[in-house]
């Protein structure tokens, strides 16, 4: 049984300030639990549906009904367990090879998918500005399924780091060098831009080479690609080159 004390700090946990205060947060699923018990997170609590999970402590491990973990769930449809975990403290930037910097990326989604996507090609390292949504934050937690425990995230005064690095950094524009023409680096960093505006002026002082993945729909009428698709393709490519 849930406690309405567990379910009032669980609940709180859904908002950054709240994570933020008890340096705690929230994953559902088990695919997503179980990445993350197999990692350096530790575990506060585990609330389950099903007997399972039985390498968990039973101490921290507390048997729910459907009901109680609606309740606590950030899910439409809620998964069989919730589990939270300690919040780290943020290790040291990794800053070597290719690092992808996110300038004010704000979709929880994209975010998740974004995570997803460095861990399939070996990014060790994420720079977020400020501004960029939570890592966190559950619905992005919920998107990396379970990548979060593989990519190393900071987050940063994003000018500054870049002001102060000395690999060579990329952007990405919708006017730039064809990224498909283009002889790509093993080591550098990536900036990918805001889903609406792109990479802020501020930022975009600091770029050295311009890149843009062309289009070649015949109507030339599509505006952007997804934050996250472009990433995908960025990556891929400067990993075909390596």
């Amino acid at each position: 049984m849930v406690s309405k004390n567990q379910i009032k700090l669980i609940s709180g946990l859904h908002q950054k300030k709240q994570r933020s205060t008890h340096q705690l947060f929230f994953a559902e699923g088990v695919k997503v639990i179980q990445e993350l018990l197999q990692s350096n997170f530790e575990l506060e609590h585990l609330y389950t549906t099903q007997n399972d999970f039985e390498t968990v402590e039973s101490s921290k491990r507390t048997l729910i009904n459907e009901q109680e973990l609606k309740k606590i769930s950030a899910l439409t449809t809620p998964n069989s367990c919730l589990a939270v975990f300690k919040i780290p403290v943020e290790n040291k930037i990794i800053e070597t090879g290719l690092i992808l910097a996110l300038d004010d990326i704000r979709d929880p989604g994209n975010l998740g998918t974004i995570l997803r996507l460095c861990d399939w090609f070996g990014i060790k390292q994420i720079i977020c500005s400020k501004e960029t949504v939570d890592i966190y934050n559950p619905k992005v937690v919920q998107a990396t399924m379970g990548s979060i425990a593989r990519v190393n995230v900071n987050y940063v005064d994003l000018e500054t780091f870049l002001s102060q690095t000395e690999l060579p950094v990329f952007g990405t524009f919708m006017n730039g060098d064809n990224i498909y023409q283009s002889a790509l680096p093993q080591n550098g960093i990536i900036i990918m831009g805001n889903e609406a505006n792109g990479i802020s002026k501020e930022i975009e002082k600091m770029v050295k080479i311009r890149l843009t993945i062309p289009r070649f729909g015949e109507l030339q009428k599509t505006e952007s690609l997804n934050v996250a698709t472009a990433t995908g393709i960025i990556l891929s490519e400067f990993k075909r080159n390596s």
